[in-house]
């Protein structure tokens, strides 16, 4: 299914803004009207990957989302501990203490983070294509070999193996979606590439009591839908489930269907509790 006409028609976005934390600019948008929900893409995307679901979901809630830093037209090296204090700035700028949370990929452990032991206290939890927690588990992204290959190519070398990857792959013949991740994947830097820059290993996350949903697609990475199957078995409160037809992208393989799974999980979980 084509990507919603209002997600690529500017005149319908709001507008980017940007917020500085410990010195570093990030780029966010704010809209629509409702329960807050904080969208946090994965590693080499940004915002813009929500558009389609922004499109479908503003008129029932408030959406923020932002350039995670390393990312899109945020500066920074990208870190998911990082992530915390600057989804926790965003949104003590906004005046949000109680926020749902969609997480895709890397930014499945950002949203983990958040909803443990911040000011921001997370309602619900979407977490969408996690990767693995195990640290001795198999590894479907090495930034080492990335980084070797940046060196010896330069990023356009890294882009066009990425845009190969099976976490890379759409199921849908859609051009505008196919166009929106290439733009994507153009805007990442790369930062973390650079000599010198820190490899940062995140500890394994504590599984907050909270209502979750683990979400897949169908035609994901086995790696992918192994991990998403026994983080839903793990967290204390979740369901799962599975995007038919859809990869690793599901919010662009298969939008409405995405879509409607988000607004019928926040409309249980974090609606009927937010009062008049």
């Amino acid at each position: 299914m084509p990507l919603a006409s209002a997600a690529r028609n500017p005149a319908t976005q709001a507008p980017d803004q940007y917020l500085t934390v410990s010195g570093v600019r990030l780029r966010f948008r704010d809209e629509g009207t409702g329960p807050a929900v904080v969208l946090l893409h994965g590693w080499t995307l940004d915002l813009e990957m929500w558009d389609p679901q922004v499109a479908r979901l503003r008129h029932a809630f408030r959406l923020v989302r932002l350039d995670r830093r390393g990312h899109g037209l945020s500066g920074g090296t990208p870190s998911p501990q990082d992530d915390t204090a600057d989804v926790t700035a965003l949104c003590t700028r906004l005046g949000l203490n109680r926020v749902g949370v969609i997480g895709m990929s890397q930014g499945a452990r950002s949203a983990l983070a958040l909803s443990c032991g911040t000011s921001v206290s997370v309602a619900a939890l979407l977490l969408d294509g996690p990767p693995s927690f195990d640290r001795a588990g198999p590894e479907d992204v090495s930034l080492e070999h990335f980084r070797l290959l940046v060196r010896n190519g330069g990023m356009p070398a890294f882009r066009r193996e990425w845009l190969h990857h099976p976490l890379t792959q759409l199921h849908t013949a859609d051009p505008q979606a196919r166009a929106l991740l290439r733009t994507m994947i153009e805007r990442f830097a790369g930062n973390e590439f650079a000599a010198g820059a820190a490899q940062n290993v995140p500890p394994p996350p504590v599984l907050p009591p909270v209502p979750a949903l683990v979400l897949t697609g169908e035609l994901d990475a086995p790696s992918r839908i192994r991990s998403a199957e026994r983080l839903s078995a793990a967290l204390p409160r979740a369901e799962l489930a599975v995007i038919k037809g859809a990869g690793h992208l599901p919010n662009l393989d298969r939008p409405n269907e995405y879509s409607e799974v988000c607004l019928g999980f926040f409309d249980r979980h974090l609606r009927v509790h937010s009062g008049p």
